[in-house]
């Protein structure tokens, strides 16, 4: 072979390896996504658009949190690209245009102050979701005596509730078979809110989601406040099995086997306009896959093979 032959094969070789990479790879995602939504989601969603930038350099994303209602009407508006709910998805906003894909699971748990009067009691015996309804919505367990069945106790238990449209008081609702504003209490916005409401007041009671309900560094029950045991069997005593909220780790898993009631245990959605297409559908697809690795080391709970792939498959439907 002459030089002159050698030298062209080469050319068609280097040409052949960079037509390949380029055409492998495609174009470098670039652009800005916006998201709004669940205070529920937000930890997670943080944590997911960091990985994903780090990957990504010229895609910027902008998180904001402020409630699964507004997550839903920014997204129909086309205000963002992603709404975050974390509660089921109404027929009538799926009739508005609402497209949505399931990303993770998560829970809503009550909590207390951890200088409750009767907080032993409390870890104890649980609360039964009866006496849960009997405290949120027909108002007639009013003393923290009545909640554990002790005549020597008098002090009042003051009820909060959360003040905006999100899916942690849908979800709780649901469990109590209601609806958010059949829920009573004084309203706080945000999860952030109920907590450090909780935090300051010893006779309080309210519901959170588990993001906020643990710490999420140690993911140890958050400083100042006891997550309530709910004794889902009724036989007045917190059973091993009903034993798991200590840890992010342990109520994960029971959430992950369906020990914890489901509502108040659920999943939580991504929410566009019709479909989700361009850099959004590219990084919701990497949730759903790559991403997943992400979910436990931020305290959610990973989503089945199946339900997965079923995600993948309506996402690109």
């Amino acid at each position: 072979m002459n030089k002159k032959l050698i030298v062209i094969v080469a050319v068609l070789i280097i040409a052949s390896i960079v037509a390949y990479n380029y055409l492998s790879a495609g174009p470098e995602p670039q652009g800005t996504i916006r998201v709004s939504g669940a205070f529920a989601l937000y930890p997670m969603m943080v944590k997911w658009a960091e990985e994903y930038q780090k990957l990504h350099p010229k895609v910027k994303i902008e998180v904001s949190a402020g409630g699964a209602g507004k997550g839903m009407t920014d997204a129909l508006s086309g205000l963002v690209d992603i709404g975050m709910v974390s509660r089921d998805i109404a027929p009538e906003e799926i009739a508005k245009g609402a497209f949505y894909v399931v990303v993770t699971k998560d829970a809503v748990v009550a909590i207390v102050n951890a200088n409750n009067p009767v907080i032993n009691d409390i870890l104890a015996k649980g609360i039964t979701r009866q006496t849960f309804y009997n405290i949120f919505v027909a108002g007639n367990v009013t003393t923290w005596g009545q909640v554990v069945g002790r005549s020597d106790v008098a002090d009042q238990i003051n009820v909060y509730t959360r003040s905006d449209a999100c899916g942690a008081g849908d979800t709780w609702a649901k469990y109590l078979g209601k609806t958010q504003n059949d829920l009573k209490g004084v309203g706080v916005y945000g999860d952030p809110g109920v907590v450090e409401a909780i935090k300051n007041d010893r006779l309080g009671i309210v519901y959170s989601n588990i993001a906020y309900a643990y710490d999420m560094n140690t993911k140890a029950q958050a400083d100042g406040i006891s997550v309530v045991p709910i004794d889902i069997n009724r036989n007045g005593r917190i059973d091993p099995d009903e034993d798991f909220y200590k840890s992010m780790g342990q109520i994960g898993q029971a959430i992950l086997s369906g020990i914890y009631p489901t509502p108040p245990a659920r999943v939580e959605n991504l929410v566009t306009k019709t479909k989700f297409t361009g850099i959004t559908k590219d990084f919701v697809k990497w949730i759903l896959t790559d991403g997943q690795k992400f979910v436990q080391e931020a305290g959610y709970v990973p989503l089945p093979a199946d339900v997965i792939n079923e995600q993948l498959t309506k996402l690109e439907s």
